[in-house]
């Protein structure tokens, strides 16, 4: 069952399993980034198997004149020791649900290049590879 990390503690138990994909954030920061970023609309969505955090996700919803009122997945991660066992897709499609029910009319999602396990599981799971995604680093990771 999918579950919405609110509390201090429900976010720091997303902290190990959203560290595999996002490895730069400090562990010491990830609770006030967190809290930083959801002033700014961000949900935080897990999944959990024996009490244990498995699966997290981060989206927001929102509008924009390119795609209406949408529900954008900033993150989707599954802990390794617990892929193909059905979290990711059980979140996936929470999440677009979350979509329907809040009167999204866009679902949506960045992927990584190299992330080509990520890719065709959205795929299998009828998302549609929709366009290219451009940045440019203003300042270092750190």
């Amino acid at each position: 069952m999918v579950e919405h990390a609110e509390t201090d503690e429900a976010i720091l138990a997303c902290r190990e399993v959203m560290m595999e994909l996002r490895p730069h954030v400090a562990r010491e920061h990830f609770l006030a980034t967190v809290r930083a970023m959801q002033a700014d609309g961000l949900r935080l969505a897990c999944i959990r198997d024996g009490g244990r955090v498995v699966a997290v996700a981060g989206y927001r919803i929102s509008s924009n004149l390119f795609c209406g009122r949408h529900l954008y997945v900033d993150d989707l991660v599954t802990a390794e020791s617990e892929r193909s066992k059905g979290h990711s897709k059980a979140l996936l499609a929470w999440l677009g649900q979350q979509a329907v029910e809040n009167d999204c009319d866009v679902f949506h999602l960045d992927s990584g290049v190299q992330r080509k396990r990520a890719h065709a599981f959205y795929l299998r799971e009828g998302l549609e590879l929709a366009g290219y995604h451009f940045s440019e680093r203003l300042k270092p990771r750190g």
